[in-house]
């Protein structure tokens, strides 16, 4: 007989056997870690495990972050972060949000808590941090990852710009309160664009952009693949979370996020007062009444520990302002009505209130949900479920259908809540309960096949008081729209675009500057000739952004900001945390509202002139003396560590960089401080909807968090150099690592095995096996289906498939090992199956079963539920067991057994394309081809075989 159905490569060499329960655990060449696991509980645990073996020290940092520990390890630089998440109570909310999930959900979070818990160990022992500080680590709790997302992102709003505000207009003057309401750079911002299939090469959909954060080492998105037969996902998880929360990739549909600029946390002006009996009362609507207060103990390494009392009014956790009386004995404000000390500027306290806290839901719900979306439909139900951040989504579907909309939780309460700190005994500034602002959508998918995403004031708009410029989404559209036949590799030009189309409003003055002299005026000859690309080896650039420089320090020197710079910069304030000051200073405030500050309101336009004159005058002058250097010699990255300096590679994580804050390439400084920059891209990512494979991502550093990893920097020149790492998805050409026993989640408890049960034992014959089908036909014989033994069957494997007759089989090369490797690697995956077909007793094919959602072939089509792969491989003819109609008669047999469970509704076949002899027989039982693939190894045309076309209905 001849090898009649043939299939791609079973499986590459594995390292060892692997474990008989549990997860498999793959690496890419860029040591990302692709897991693959029976169920989704299992894999949780599996991504905990792996997150845990890769980036301990990132999560330990995270879990003391949560609950307010780190001076304990890292000392008093600490200590004002400790005090602020102990006061706004993140830990606390955190345990809420977590009672308040889905029993599935909260399942499938412990899940991903255990993994982590058992490879904290092991991961603690590879990262040299731990033995800097001499910490051992912890243990999480099934709280702790909606802990993390919380303190991770407790800042992304902005609410200290409220507290900027409140100074300006009591310092200003009221008209004033949004002078420097920039429409600029906030905490966080990111780019995102959407391509329809009328704008791709391939005519499928692509998603792609980059994420604008505080870049971390090691970095804050992990790249990651999670597979089990409900789902097999690409995408950019935060270590610490489960699954993948905001850039993603099923398959089927793609997803992708920008922080949507909302305003959905308010800041009271609260008035307490110390009671009798030491505890806390405030004034709310109704007059007094008794607060939460309690005292925590914060410990500081190499200093004495300080106390911190937590206070929660009606309104939230008191964040500013120490509590009354603090520091006192009760005794001593016993009696003393209104006794306050050390309260914020205007003598009152400020609390947070935060929908997390006020709900007890941060949205965790969705992100299971995610996983398992295979429309935008799915995509957009899921989000339907997310709190906090609120973000601008895109997503699209192999299908082509799209979707732009916001996701999350914003109160509904008077505007004036948004721009300043209001008063917590006035009703009309609470929250109305219950009630939250409608989510703002729109078309993705309009005439030009664009949308684009890049925190400028558009689809959220109603939501927010402050944007980003609209320069990063211009030009992204402009860009966009000069192609229609976009590729994935194509949209690094977009990422790494360098335009400065802010730059127009400061060169235009400098165009008019009046009475320049020889050397400024050829300063201006030279900068009106720039392209304004921050190019990083642009020395023009360079010179842009010294007279920038220039300019903002000239502008926080005038008289007209007198009340919020020099000696009365807010930032030298003791009226608030440390913590604040970053929002409060005025010369980062000028640099980034330089645009607006040099087009309107604060300056006449002559003076605006002459000022600017003044700077080009004095930037010449030091050109003159000393040349400008390249850009990016001194636009270089400078990323936040919890503990720098522990490895040897400091320098490393410290490339000079294009770009500036209102490029697409937003690589942000801050204006008039520093040309270094700690917030920029933290992954970039292209989603492909037409073939997955086809994907890209890269991250700053690299896949571990290590030091001393080969993967530890590794992608740091792809970043540098604005390319991108392919995304894998073909198992077979992935790296697997020494596999890990993971207990399976079940309801009962069982006994460790004992070894000598599990010793080996002597092979067993095939006709001695038991059968997993048993079929007499009538004229042929007993057809029984049996597990192949990968030790016992690998000769009579390898005779087979090393054949000429078998060459579509793709193993005619392999030796006797590799062969017995490979089915030792298909016995231990969960969905894939391989058993010898017995014709009374006499080894007669090879017949494999798969779960093509696990299989690289789901990459290939759309799998339906229900759908159930087969490989077939007829044995050689043995004399008289060549039989008429032979093939067509065991694949009847192998149907019915496919068919025999009712959740299988059809079989799916992948002959290899040349194979016409294999094709014509599928199509003579009954099956309806489909398409041709292409698959790393071959070439293959899809069959598929319905239970319908065979009258058997549906069960």
């Amino acid at each position: 007989m001849t090898a009649d159905v043939d299939s791609e490569r079973p499986g590459e060499r594995p390292d060892r056997a692997p474990a008989a329960v549990g997860h498999e655990l793959f690496r890419d060449d860029w040591g990302i870690p692709h897991l693959r696991a029976a169920d989704a509980l299992t894999l949780a645990r599996a991504q905990g495990h792996a997150t845990a073996l890769d980036r301990a020290w990132q999560l330990e940092t995270e879990r003391h972050r949560v609950l307010g520990t780190s001076a304990s390890h890292l000392g008093a630089e600490a200590v004002d972060w400790d005090r602020f998440v102990r006061r706004a109570r993140i830990a606390d909310t955190a345990r809420r949000c977590f009672d308040r999930l889905a029993p599935e959900t909260a399942a499938w979070v412990t899940a991903y808590v255990d993994g982590v818990n058992e490879g904290l160990a092991e991961g603690a022992e590879r990262a040299p941090e731990f033995a800097a500080v001499g910490l051992a680590p912890g243990r999480w709790e099934p709280w702790t990852p909606l802990g993390v997302w919380l303190s991770t992102h407790i800042l992304f709003a902005g609410f200290p710009t409220k507290l900027w505000r409140e100074e300006v207009a009591r310092r200003l003057g009221e008209d004033r309160t949004t002078l420097f309401a920039t429409d600029g750079p906030g905490t966080a911002g990111s780019n995102g664009w959407l391509l329809t299939g009328a704008r791709t090469a391939t005519g499928a959909p692509i998603v792609a952009g980059d994420p604008h954060r505080f870049i971390e080492d090691p970095g804050v998105y992990q790249q990651i693949r999670l597979a089990c037969p409900e789902f097999d996902v690409v995408g950019l998880a935060v270590p610490g979370i489960p699954g993948i929360a905001h850039f993603g990739h099923t398959g089927h549909v793609a997803w992708a996020i920008t922080n949507a600029m909302a305003d959905y946390q308010d800041l009271y002006r609260e008035r307490l007062r110390r009671t009798p009996d030491g505890g806390v009362e405030a004034l709310g609507p109704a007059g007094w009444y008794r607060a939460h207060a309690h005292t925590e103990t914060i410990e500081v390494a190499g200093a004495e520990p300080e106390r911190v009392e937590v206070i929660e009014t009606d309104r939230g956790p008191v964040i500013i302002g120490d509590g009354p009386g603090a520091g006192d004995e009760a005794a001593d404000v016993a009696g003393s009505e209104a006794a306050s000390v050390a309260p914020a500027a205007d003598g009152t306290f400020i609390s947070l209130r935060y929908p997390p806290r006020v709900t007890g839901e941060l949205g965790f719900d969705a992100l299971p949900a995610l996983l398992r979306a295979r429309t935008v439909a799915d995509v957009d139900t899921a989000l339907d479920r997310w709190v906090e951040p609120v973000n601008v989504v895109l997503a699209a579907d192999t299908a082509g259908s799209t979707l732009h909309r916001v996701a999350g939780h914003v109160p509904v309460r008077p505007y004036a809540n948004r721009l300043r700190v209001v008063p917590a005994e006035d009703p009309a500034y609470a929250w109305r309960d219950g009630e939250t602002v409608p989510l703002p959508r729109t078309e993705a998918d309009g005439a030009d096949g664009i949308a684009v995403m890049a925190n400028e004031r558009g689809l959220a708009a109603p939501l927010g008081v402050e944007f980003a410029p609209p320069h990063r989404a211009r030009r992204i559209r402009e860009l966009l729209g000069a192609d229609t036949d976009w590729t994935p590799d194509a949209q690094a030009a977009v990422h790494t675009d360098t335009l400065l189309a802010s730059s127009r409003r400061l060169l235009s003055l400098l165009a008019w500057a009046p009475g320049l002299g020889p050397a400024a005026d050829r300063l201006r000859d030279r900068l009106l000739r720039w392209d304004r690309h921050m190019d990083a080896d642009s020395t023009d650039a360079t010179l842009y952004a010294r007279l920038r420089t220039d300019v903002v320090h000239r502008l926080a020197a005038h008289p007209a900001l007198n009340g919020v710079t020099g000696e009365d910069d807010p930032w030298r304030s003791t009226a608030y945390p440390a913590l604040f000051r970053p929002w409060l200073a005025a010369v980062p405030r000028i640099g980034y509202a330089l645009e607006s500050l040099l087009t309107v309101g604060l300056l006449p336009y002559e003076d605006r002139l002459a000022l600017v004159a003044a700077s080009a005058e004095a930037v010449a002058a030091a050109a003159e003396e000393t040349p400008p250097a390249p850009w990016g010699e001194l636009h270089r990255l400078s990323p936040w560590q919890a503990l720098p300096g522990v490895t040897p590679d400091e320098d490393a994580i410290r490339p000079g960089v294009a770009g500036d804050h209102d490029c697409v390439l937003s690589t942000s400084g801050v204006p008039g401080v520093t040309d270094l920059f700690a917030r920029g891209p933290a992954a970039r990512y292209v989603w492909d909807l037409g073939r997955r494979e086809d994907s890209r991502w890269v991250v700053p550093f690299g896949a571990s968090g290590v030091p001393g990893s080969a993967h530890h920097r590794d992608q740091t020149p792809l970043w540098v150099r604005g390319e991108l790492a392919p995304v894998v998805t073909a198992w077979n050409l992935l790296h697997r690592t020494k596999p890990h026993r993971t207990k399976p989640h079940s309801t009962s408890h069982r006994p460790e095995e004992n070894p000598a049960m599990t010793a080996a034992t002597e092979p067993v014959a095939p006709a001695l096996r038991p059968a997993v089908h048993e079929q007499k036909i009538e004229g042929f014989g007993t057809v029984r289906l049996v597990p192949v033994d990968p030790a016992a069957d690998a000769e009579l494997l390898h005779g087979w498939v090393t054949e000429e007759r078998a060459r579509f089989w793709g193993m005619a090369d392999h030796s006797l090992e590799q062969v017995r490797e490979i089915y030792e690697f298909v016995d231990s995956l969960p969905t894939h199956h391989a058993y010898l077909a017995l014709r009374d007793g006499v080894p007669a094919a090879l017949f494999q079963t798969y779960e093509p959602d696990a299989d690289p072939v789901g990459e290939c089509y759309d799998v339906q539920p229900g759908d159930f792969g087969v490989h077939l491989l007829i044995a050689p003819a043995e004399g008289e067991g060549a039989v008429k109609g032979y093939t067509e008669t065991l694949l009847t047999a192998f149907i019915a057994y496919v068919f025999s469970d009712p959740a299988h509704v059809r079989v799916v076949v992948e002959p290899d394309a040349r194979n016409e002899k294999a094709i014509a027989r599928m199509v003579r039982i009954g099956f309806e081809l489909g398409p041709e693939i292409r698959k790393p190894e071959k070439t293959a045309r899809l069959a598929f075989l319905t239970r319908a076309a065979l009258g058997l209905g549906l069960a």
